[in-house]
């Protein structure tokens, strides 16, 4: 398998991802809300008054979080599929060519990326907590989705050195 057709597929296997997550999101939307939810609240942490102060129980700021979460899963998923289409369309042509199409892609397994690192791990795991949860802690989910999109970040990033 060419190095490109590789690209391809990875690229593809993570828009896949985030389109059947963003779908899960929106369709049964209850079941993950509950998780941000308890997340923002802080609910099951230790409950360490010196941390408790950054709970948010509010549920209207619930229910913007867990929008802004699956707008972000949508743009990624939308931008994935475009650097997709745009590959496969010059996956033929020049390196050059190639290499300047990945734009797309790279944007969205970015945008992926930000979402697990920053968001889930970052923000959700330190900021609230979340690794103190023994029920609602995404840190294990988010390393593995982490990983998966990390590595084809990568080799979406390797310079082209195939000739059509």
């Amino acid at each position: 398998m060419s190095a490109r057709a590789s690209r391809i597929l990875l690229l593809a296997a993570v828009a896949l991802f985030f389109t059947l997550v963003a779908l899960g999101n929106v369709t049964d939307y209850g079941s993950n809300f509950a998780f941000v939810q308890h997340v923002l609240a802080m609910d099951t942490t230790f409950r360490s008054p010196a941390l408790m102060w950054r709970a948010i129980e509010a549920p209207a700021l619930h229910h913007a979080a867990y929008a802004l979460i699956i707008a972000w899963q949508i743009m990624t998923a939308a931008l994935c599929w475009w650097g997709v289409w745009r590959l496969w369309r010059v996956r033929g042509f020049e390196g050059e060519i190639f290499e300047r199409e990945k734009r797309a892609g790279i944007a969205g397994l970015t945008a992926g990326f930000l979402l697990y690192a920053a968001g889930f791990i970052g923000v959700g795991g330190e900021w609230f907590a979340m690794w103190q949860s023994q029920t609602w802690n995404g840190q294990r989910s988010a390393a593995i989705f982490l990983t998966f999109i990390g590595i084809a970040l990568l080799h979406l990033c390797a310079a082209e050195r195939e000739r059509a």
